[in-house]
């Protein structure tokens, strides 16, 4: 209960202290949003956050310190157990997202979405399925979807998420703003270089006079050459530290600069921020437009654009994982009592190109709010400091290219 309640006042206190997002700095990016600005712009669609961070100092494995939570994603409102239709789409499959092989062969997704650490993919499937149960859920049995990017900045051998961190977030998931940066799954992650986390954006596009909405939300912790809007930040920002304040226990971090050293001479800033990070990001795409199982991969695959623009090579070590569902089309799963035939609604092709665009913009939106979301500094194990992203500098930088007033 101590855990469960810190976890609650933590998140608070972090949706309190949220930096400014992309557009709140001025930060042109194309297109118009949603109220939120949010996956959650997407009726029915509702999140929530578990977040743990507990301890510091040295790496004690099983003990900590402890930077890690679980984010819960409802494409339905709670209690409702109506499938959605969905896609999925690896753009380098270094990861791990459980119950895709159901979504390829029906095109359903059925039930919750949840975001964690790599080594707690197992106890969050878990209990996503007693959640369900518990809430009167009827079921032979069923595919939990969770998603995991690797958090580097936590005590992962630790498996410090249990089933009630996973309980937590899937109760707290609502509708409205989303609380982003190091909350929930994305507490001990790493996006290119910076502090990573949770960013999330929206899109709205006009079709036939009707207006629909798209929202993305991701877990960002890949590695790349990060670029805003094409301006080379990496570069550009290059005297913010990746540093840590104590020997580092972890041998694939041993040449992690100690914090107090000498700024040493400026290497492969890119290849540096892929290593620190080791790669990953989960983008999950939400629509209310009436797409197709085909018609919702056709969008996943957007999403690596948005992920090019950025300056992301989608490396080996990363799992690029997307999945996008439709909230159209209500009981299209279910067969009615006189007929087994089920009638959908679609959208035709040649109706696409607005959502391609949007899945692509929001996408690089989404990425940058996630980091512009962290602390000036935020420290993991063994003393690791990563710098977030400064929304100040950002805007001074584009303004210097000509991206910006």
């Amino acid at each position: 209960m101590r855990c469960l309640v810190y976890t609650a006042l933590l998140t608070v206190a972090v949706l309190h202290a949220q930096n400014p997002r992309g557009r709140a700095l001025g930060i042109p990016f194309e297109g118009t949003t949603g109220p939120n600005n949010a996956i959650t712009d997407v009726p029915g669609v509702a999140v929530g956050h578990a977040t743990i961070i507990r301890g510091e100092g040295k790496l004690v494995p099983g003990q900590g310190p402890i930077r890690t939570g679980v984010t819960a994603i409802l494409p339905r409102p709670k209690g409702t157990w109506d499938f959605v239709m969905a896609a999925t789409f690896n753009q380098n499959g270094n990861g791990d997202m459980t119950g895709v092989n159901w979504i390829e062969e029906s095109g359903f997704l059925e039930g919750p979405l949840l975001l964690t650490g790599t080594h707690s993919v197992g106890v969050v499937r878990d209990a996503a399925i007693h959640w369900q149960l518990n809430l009167g859920r009827k079921l032979i049995f069923t595919y939990p979807v969770v998603a995991e990017t690797f958090d580097s900045l936590n005590d992962a051998n630790g498996q410090h998420v249990k089933p009630e961190h996973a309980r937590s977030a899937l109760d707290n998931a609502k509708p409205g703003p989303v609380v982003e940066g190091p909350v929930g799954g994305g507490t001990g992650m790493v996006c290119n270089g910076f502090k990573g986390g949770i960013g999330t954006s929206s899109r709205r596009i006009e079709v036939a006079g009707k207006t629909y909405t798209l929202g993305i939300l991701v877990q960002c912790n890949y590695g790349g050459d990060l670029r805003i809007l094409g301006v080379p930040m990496l570069k550009e920002l290059s005297d913010l530290k990746r540093c840590a304040t104590l020997p580092q226990t972890r041998h694939w971090l041993s040449q992690v600069p100690r914090c107090d050293a000498p700024q040493a001479a400026k290497g492969n800033l890119a290849a540096e921020a892929e290593q620190f990070g080791r790669g990953s990001i989960i983008i999950l795409i939400a629509t209310d437009a009436p797409f197709l199982p085909h018609q919702l991969k056709r969008l996943a695959r957007r999403a690596g654009m948005g992920l090019g623009v950025l300056g992301s090579l989608a490396g080996n070590s990363s799992g690029d994982l997307f999945l996008a569902f439709s909230t159209a089309n209500a009981n299209a799963g279910t067969e009615s009592a006189d007929s087994a035939a089920t009638k959908i609604d679609m959208l035709g092709n040649d109706t696409m190109n607005p959502f391609f665009r949007a899945t692509i913009d929001a996408t690089e939106e989404a990425v940058v709010n996630a980091m512009l979301a962290a602390p000036t500094t935020f420290t993991g194990v063994d003393g690791l400091r990563v710098p977030g992203l400064p929304g100040n500098r950002v805007v001074e930088i584009l303004r210097k290219y000509g991206r910006m007033k």
